[in-house]
């Protein structure tokens, strides 16, 4: 679906330049894009009904045709970077932010073909969703949790691993320096239970930490209730034993997914954060709805060095349909269907107090004592260099210098990740409401 000229401002607010710069794969292609926004570099640019085109000089005779779908966002360049968006994406958004991109009646035969072949392709998504959803509602029986091969290898490696962090709690942590933590998390995927083993893989790393023996022993505590649930997880409502069978390491299929009911809000984009894990970058991306009030968490992963899904902007609102991953507190989700984005959206999310904040926190830790990590919306609170509205800051997040200059001393709206560890601010917005990327 599209939406006139005229509308454009009011469907899809400019983004700022930071912004855009967080789209950027790399701190290279942000730099490289700040090169080509410039009028002079492009022979045509302009935009038309959410969309932006442009032709960049390039090395070659021909220019590198570029373009970016602004509803979702989605990238189409002629240049032959692997970087995604590229820095010609990069620099048209760039220039557009700073309204440097005229308004064009019509849009030139190529970005018309590329919009039809992704309206072509959403469709045929759409389509496989609905005939997913249907055959799910066809009130065919799930397949029962028998006794595969796998859970019998499963069973027999957390049972080992019940016994082993017995002893450990019973010889006391002393000695956890000479652990083989490595070796232990090898069993666990030789079990194929391979969530449980890079948690306990990651052992190692709370051992180098400060106060290290509390968070250990948490740690081992966790672990071995996970153990104890799989064990028992036919006592288990169906929600908490799917969340078992998933912390696990069971496999929950994209299909089975997106066959589940969908979630339709407006979702604000609060933040994301990118971090190595193995030889994958995984890219975490928080939203929430302002109707339902609901999380989401819109997990991505890419080998290292590979473009990470940058259609998710930081401090925009989306009109869509999310599908939640099954369990006790489902959180995770995927972006089932997108549609336009109504007029008259506020800029800035809805927050809530910190005392409702942590009850929610603990709704979810209830349901799911597994729960690393959620998203909340802090309204009217003050940042400190090591605490904000009074919730600590995570260790990592300390001396939020950034967050303190844009708050100047006075309460603002943030959005922040709440971890065990103390909070880690993602997105503030200011006196305007515009989105500060922290």
């Amino acid at each position: 679906m599209s939406v006139g000229v005229a509308s454009l401002r009011q469907v899809i607010e400019r983004w700022s330049r930071d912004q855009v710069l967080a789209l950027a794969p790399d701190a290279s292609s942000q730099k490289a894009a700040q090169g080509v926004a410039a009028a002079a570099k492009w022979s045509l640019r302009g935009t038309t009904d959410g969309v932006l085109f442009g032709e960049c000089k390039g090395s070659g005779a021909k220019p590198y045709l570029a373009c970016v779908d602004l509803g979702e966002p989605a990238y189409r360049c002629s240049c032959p970077s692997r970087k995604f968006p590229c820095k010609h994406a990069l620099g048209l958004m760039l220039m557009w932010s700073a309204d440097g991109v005229p308004v064009h009646e019509a849009a030139p035969q190529w970005v018309m073909e590329w919009l039809e072949g992704r309206a072509e392709r959403a469709a045929k998504s759409a389509a496989k969703i609905e005939t997913a959803r249907t055959r799910a509602g066809s009130g065919e029986p799930a397949a029962p949790d028998g006794e595969s091969v796998r859970h019998t290898r499963v069973a027999a490696g957390l049972a080992e691993l019940e016994r082993w962090l017995a002893d450990q709690v019973r010889q006391g942590l002393a000695g956890a320096a000479g652990h083989d933590w490595d070796g232990l998390a090898k069993r666990l995927i030789d079990a194929q239970a391979p969530a449980v083993a890079g948690v306990v893989s990651r052992l190692g790393r709370v051992r180098a930490e400060d106060g290290w023996p509390g968070r250990l022993l948490e740690e081992y505590a966790l672990i071995n209730l996970l153990a104890v649930a799989y064990r028992r997880r036919a006592e288990l409502p169906g929600p908490l034993a799917r969340t078992v069978l998933i912390r696990a390491g069971f496999p929950v299929t994209r299909e089975e997914v997106l066959s589940g009911p969908a979630v339709r809000d407006l979702w604000d984009v609060l933040g994301r954060r990118d971090e190595e894990e193995d030889r994958l970058t995984a890219r975490r991306v928080w939203l929430r709805g302002r109707r339902t009030g609901r999380a989401a968490l819109v997990l991505s992963f890419a080998p290292q060095g590979q473009p990470l899904d940058a259609s998710l902007v930081t401090g925009t609102t989306i009109d869509a349909e999310l599908a939640y991953y099954p369990g006790a507190a489902p959180l995770r989700a995927l972006v089932a269907i997108r549609h336009d984005r109504p007029d008259g959206v506020s800029a800035a999310p809805p927050g809530v107090a910190v005392e409702e904040a942590l009850d929610e926190v603990a709704r979810a830790l209830g349901e799911d004592p597994w729960t690393e990590s959620w998203p909340l919306v802090l309204a009217g609170v003050v940042p400190g260099q090591a605490a904000l509205g009074g919730l600590p800051l995570h260790p990592r997040a300390r001396d939020p210098w950034r967050l303190i200059a844009v708050s100047g001393g006075r309460p603002v709206t943030v959005a922040t990740e709440w971890t065990p560890r103390g909070v880690r601010p993602l997105t503030a917005w200011d006196d305007d409401g515009t989105a500060v990327i922290l």
